[in-house]
Formats: structure tokens, sequence, C-alpha cells
């Protein structure tokens, strides 16, 4: 057990020391000379398209997510498939699911335009998630910039390394410390649930057959969510109950047995976690302070720096 466990700790050691130096290859003003106006343009257009529609604010912070923990922040999530590689798109977490690929596309078209072969596609989805968080009301970040695109994607780590929302507490804290997450920073993370919606297949196992759940919550979402498997599948239901406002309602649901997904509400079952879940329900300036370098953290998962990767033209195709 010793062995075990300082084993771990060195490799912690060691992951925070890469992480680090992927950090300081990392600025915040990497495009103040090659393209001054990049960022007003990426928010110009997230601030329009979340206006138009306030759930594709949840999209593009899930397409971060998405990308970074699939072999770090690489933009890979946005390939096409090719006669190469089967990309991430079609991966089980993403198929039918992930959305907002059509804003980033005009992103970087008035990008190409502006500054071509400048910004990166995958700092294009860094800039995009904290500017969708900050349109719905929530915390803002500086985002580190410089990173590069991959030129490939996988399927199959797409399948195995984004955490499912069926996982109980301890898988789900094992997915994240492999990503360099402790727990309260798996749980900080997961407050980005406080946006967006989920479709009834996901949860019909939960609000039919859980215990841990208030029974008045389930009985409004079984409304929209009939138990025929195949049924209303792709009908959609809320995260929280504020779902267009970024905010700490995610909590308090939790707290109160209204979490919609299993995942969701295992942090809130007499679990470790459940002090976290307390403090963020209770304390909105906490959750939101803490969000931000959690993002922070994961936008520096694995990134593609100097000569390697590629700027992308076109977000779903290599060059």
């Amino acid at each position: 057990m010793a062995l075990f466990s300082s084993s771990i700790l060195s490799f912690s050691t060691l992951f925070l020391f890469m992480l680090g130096i992927a950090s300081a290859q990392l600025s915040s003003n990497f495009y103040s000379s090659s393209c001054p106006t990049a960022l007003s343009i990426i928010r110009g257009t997230v601030n329009t398209a979340v206006s138009k529609e306030k759930r594709m604010g949840a999209s593009l912070l899930r397409l971060h997510f998405h990308d970074c923990f699939v072999n770090g922040c690489d933009a890979s999530v946005l390939l096409d498939d090719t006669i190469n590689f089967t990309g991430e798109k079609t991966a089980m977490p993403n198929a039918n699911s992930l959305r907002g690929y059509e804003v980033i596309d005009t992103i970087k078209s008035q990008l190409e335009k502006q500054c071509p072969g400048v910004v990166s596609c995958a700092d294009i989805l860094a800039v995009a998630a904290r500017d969708s968080v900050v349109k719905l009301g929530g915390t803002t970040w500086t985002v580190p910039l410089g990173r590069r695109d991959a030129t490939t994607a996988s399927f199959v780590d797409a399948n195995k390394n984004l955490p499912s929302p069926s996982l109980n507490l301890s898988d789900l804290i094992s997915a994240f410390r492999k990503k360099g997450f402790t727990a309260p920073e798996m749980v900080t993370l997961s407050g980005g649930h406080t946006i967006g919606q989920v479709q009834c297949k996901v949860i019909r196992d939960r609000i039919y057959n859980e215990t841990n759940i208030d029974p008045n919550f389930a009985a409004s979402i079984k409304k929209n969510c009939p138990r025929p498997v195949g049924v209303g599948d792709t009908n959609l239901s809320s995260l929280d109950q504020t779902t267009r406002v970024f905010d700490n309602t995610y909590f308090k649901d939790l707290v109160n047995k209204k979490g919609l997904m299993h995942s969701d509400q295992q942090l809130f079952n007499g679990g470790s976690t459940n002090s976290r879940v307390n403090t963020y329900s209770q304390n909105s300036a906490k959750f939101f302070s803490d969000f931000g370098c959690a993002m922070i953290k994961m936008g520096n998962l694995s990134p593609l720096t100097g000569s390697k990767g590629e700027i992308r033209t076109n977000c779903r195709k290599t060059n």
C-alpha cells in the first residue's frame, strides 16, 4: 500500500510538473500582435449565437470539455472522419449530442479573413467556452492562448476517456484523477451542468428506478420522458431549474435530490464530495472563483505548442 501511495505521489508530481511546462508555453496575450482583434471576434460571434439560442452557451462549453478530455485541448473533437481515421464526433458520448460546430465554423471563417492562418481552432474552443459562461451571467477567467491543432482524432479514445453519466462517485473521481483533477475540482467542473439540457434516454433509468430523487421532481420529468425505451428518447430536460443562467442552482438542486443525471446526484449522495456541494449551494462566489481556476487547468491539458500540430484553416479538416 505504501508503495502504491508513493507511486501515485510521484505520478501526480510529474503530472503537475509537465502541466507547468505546458502552461508556461501558453500566454494570455499570444495574439496581441499577430491578431489583436481575435478575442473580440470570438466574443461577438458567441454573444450573437447565445442570444439567439441560450442552449448554445452550454453546447460551446461542452465542446471544450469533450475536446480537452480526449488527448488534450487540441481541437481534435472538431475533425470530420477521413479515410485515415474515424474521429471523435461519432463516438458514443458525442454522436447526436455535441453541438455548436457551426458557431465555431463561423468564428474561424471570420478570423481567417482578418488574420489568415494565425488563430487555432483549439484556442477558439477555449475562448468560446469562457465567453459562453460570461454571456449567461457566470464568471470570467483569463484564457491562456497559443494552442495548436491536432492532425488526427480518435474514436476509441473518445469512448474511453469521456466520463459516462451513469458512473458512480468512485468511478467519477477515478476518471477525473486520470486527467490530474482532484475530487473537489471534479465537483467544480461538474457545475458546468448549471446550464444546458439532456436527452431523455440519458436520464430515464434515474427518474424511474432510483430512490435518491425527489418524487415530485421525478414525476415532473416523467411527463416529458415516457417510460417505453425509444419513445421520446431525444426529448430534452433542463440540467437545473435555471438552465439559461450560469449560477449555483445546480448545487442547490443536488442538495434537494433534484440532480437530473445519475452522475450528478452521485456528487451529493452521502459520499466524500457532499461538503463541497454544500459549500457551493450556499456560496456562489466561491463556486465562480473555483470554476474559473478549474477551467484554466482544464484548458492546459496537453496542449500542442511550438511546432507541434498545425493551425487549421478549416476546423473540420486538416490542412
